[in-house]
This record gives C-alpha cells, sequence and structure tokens, in this order.
C-alpha cells in the first residue's frame, strides 16, 4: 500500500469558494460576472514607466529581505500620512508578496499549537486556512447584519477565552464593505487590551472608504504594540498583478516574519518594488479619481437596489456590495447558480465568506458603469420573475 504523500491539514482545507462561479462564466458565452474582487483600471502610468525603467536600467537583483530601504522609508511616510502611526523603515516595516503574504507569515510567527484566532464573518477566504496552517485554531465570530457587519465588544465576549491570542480585523470588509470607525473601534480596542491580545489588521481596502477617512486600529492608545498593520498595493493602486504588499508592527514580531519571510520568499519583485515607490510618491491624484468612479458605481447600485426593493445596508469601503436575498426562500449558492444558468450573471455567494454569510451575495463594482447597467436590468428580470412580476 503506498503511503499518502499528502498532509490531512491540507486535505481538510476546502478551496476558495469563489473561482467556482467564474470558472463557468468564463466558459459561458455573453456572460457577465460581477464577482472578482480586482480593479477594472490600468496600473496608473506613472507606475507602469517606473516598472519598465526599472528594466531598461537592468534593476533585476535581489533586494534585501525586508523590501528595497527607499520603498520602505515611503512606506513608513504613507502611514505617518495616511494613518497617523510611525513606523521605523529599518526594524518595523517588511514588504512582502501581496498583503496575503503577509497574513500568512504573520499568523505563523505569531501561533503555537492550540493559539486561537479570533475571525470575524463574513471575511476574505484566506484568514482561516492560514491560521490552521500555523497551527492555530480558528474561530469564527458571526458579524449581524443588523450592526452592518460592524465588529462589537458583545460579539468578541461571546468567543474569546484565555487560549485567545489573536484577533484578526478584516476592515474596510471584503465582502460586505463594513467599515469601522474611531467611535467604533475604540471599545473593541479597550477589549483587546483588557485581554492581552494581537491584533492583525487587514487593512488592503484603506484608500477606498466613501465619506469618511479610515481609521486604523493601530492609531488608538496602547495598539500600536498590539497590531501588525497589513496593507498593499493590489486594490487602492489597481497592482494586482505586480504581486506586492507590506506589514509594519512591533519589532519583535516583524524580525521573525522577515526571518521567516528570507526562507519561504528571499524578497518581494524587485520592479514591483521600485514601481511601488513612485506609486506612493506621485500617484494621490490617480488614486483619488478611481476611489471617485467607484464611489460613482456604489451609489448607482444602491440605487438600483432601493427601486428593485432589494434590502442591502449601504457600505462604505472596498467596492462590494453585500445585498439579501432571504425573501426568495433559496440558499445563497442555490440563487447565484441559478442568476448564472438564467440570466448569465455570476456573483458570490456569501457563504463563501463564511457560514453567516448565508442569505446574501457579493456583488463587486469594479466593473464598468455600462457592464453594471447590463447585469443589473439581468438581475431585476430574475428577481422579478422570482417574485412572480414577470
Amino acid at each position: 500500500m503506498t503511503r499518502n504523500p499528502l498532509s490531512k491539514k491540507i486535505i481538510d482545507i476546502q478551496p476558495s469558494g469563489i473561482r467556482k462561479f467564474f470558472d463557468v462564466a468564463n466558459e459561458m458565452k455573453d456572460a457577465i460576472s460581477l464577482g472578482v474582487g480586482e480593479p477594472d483600471f490600468d496600473t496608473p502610468w506613472r507606475i507602469r514607466e517606473e516598472g519598465i525603467f526599472s528594466l531598461e536600467k537592468g534593476r533585476t537583483f535581489y533586494t534585501s529581505n525586508a523590501g528595497l530601504q527607499e520603498l520602505r522609508n515611503e512606506i513608513c511616510r504613507y502611514l505617518e500620512r495616511k494613518i497617523h502611526v510611525s513606523y521605523d523603515p529599518k526594524k518595523e516595516t517588511l514588504v512582502t508578496v501581496g498583503g496575503s503574504e503577509a497574513i500568512d507569515v504573520g499568523l505563523r510567527c505569531m501561533l503555537d499549537p492550540g493559539d486561537e484566532v479570533l475571525i470575524p464573518q463574513p471575511c476574505y477566504v484566506s484568514y482561516l486556512p492560514c491560521t490552521v496552517m500555523a497551527d492555530g485554531v480558528p474561530v469564527t465570530v458571526p458579524l449581524q447584519h443588523k450592526n452592518e457587519f460592524k465588529l462589537t465588544v458583545e460579539d468578541l465576549e461571546k468567543y474569546t477565552t484565555p487560549k485567545t491570542k489573536v484577533l484578526i480585523m478584516p476592515f474596510p470588509n471584503n465582502p460586505t464593505g463594513s467599515v469601522m470607525t474611531k467611535e467604533d473601534l475604540e471599545p473593541v480596542a479597550e477589549f483587546v487590551k483588557e485581554h492581552d491580545l494581537f491584533v492583525l489588521s487587514d487593512e488592503i481596502y484603506s484608500e477606498l472608504t466613501y465619506g469618511s477617512e479610515h481609521v486604523s486600529i493601530a492609531s488608538l492608545p496602547g495598539m500600536r504594540e498590539r497590531t501588525i498593520v497589513i496593507n498593499g498595493f493590489s486594490k487602492g493602486f489597481a497592482m494586482t498583478g505586480w504581486r506586492l504588499g507590506f506589514c509594519c508592527g512591533p519589532e519583535v514580531i516583524i524580525e521573525q516574519m522577515v526571518k521567516l519571510h528570507q526562507f519561504a520568499i528571499m524578497c518581494a519583485p524587485t520592479t514591483s518594488q521600485y514601481a511601488a515607490v513612485e506609486g506612493l510618491r506621485n500617484c494621490d491624484d490617480e488614486v483619488q479619481e478611481m476611489r471617485k468612479s467607484y464611489d460613482q458605481r456604489r451609489r448607482f447600485l444602491m440605487n438600483e437596489f432601493r427601486r428593485m426593493g432589494l434590502e442591502c445596508f449601504e457600505p462604505h469601503g472596498a467596492f462590494y456590495v453585500f445585498p439579501s436575498i432571504q425573501e426568495f426562500g433559496m440558499t445563497s449558492e442555490e440563487f447565484a447558480t441559478r442568476l448564472l444558468n438564467e440570466e448569465k450573471v455570476a456573483v458570490v455567494p456569501g457563504t463563501a465568506f463564511g457560514d453567516c454569510g448565508e442569505g446574501f451575495l457579493r456583488i463587486s463594482y469594479a466593473y464598468s458603469l455600462d457592464d453594471l447597467k447590463e447585469a443589473l436590468g439581468r438581475v431585476e428580470s430574475f428577481i422579478r420573475r422570482l417574485r412572480g412580476e414577470a
């Protein structure tokens, strides 16, 4: 009998629930996909030009493990400007292969077997498997629609135990678009300090907030030394394929993250790092224009949902809406499957982001208004049939 070549841990982890519908949609003629979390904008030209220039100059060598010093300096200036927290670019900053690597490396460096990680859901799909692979115990914290999917102390009290070590803060949130204001964060920060927890704050959508500035939990009193701030260039700077992220936090943690990154990755892509320096220095205007466009699309979707009578709280971050389809008496998977088959519109079932996403759909507005108008017309036809109106 041949020995199983695979670990039980990896076999037990379920694949991402996001891709299934889009693999089908890609093969379907005239299908419209509203599910992939990827900006439809080209990377700003200045960033692309700097990447090209770095190649022309032959800058194709390894950088230092933690990243180009020039880039780490700019990251720290950026965070000082944006979230009003100061970091040492040499000792408290690491450039990673996307924000996703920072999540993985951070959890592996902070967890011992049996340590519990609080994961508010619905949320990005990587937190739970990364916790499992780091020998931690994922503890999901269901967020409530009535609270606009914000995290509250009451939620935390139900799931925190003496084994709890890390709280993941996924705001602005994928898939709901929920944000946490300073007033929302303050009681959570007090809870974290009272229970001696650490925070992994995934702020990849920090540039995409509407109506208010993003607030980092690291900026609150006593939280800088307890928080790893994770961010990157994929969403705000439309650089998904450049695979570049970063994290900042206490030296004692970052030092170990650099060590693990050194063995697993060596360094983030050099071309991407040079390009990102230009993005941080000179692309605020381009980022603002993209944010304005997303906001226009967000308001269009909310107006359309109201007109259709489809329940959806108003999101103030990221580029997703999370409408409720509970009135139709179908699971999210059933609704999404029928919508794809009958109207050729692909969306993501809420359950792809945790069990408490049942009864909801994630719809991305990182698409042109023309595509959104066509897709929403098809969605309206579908729900009118379900309601017996067509």
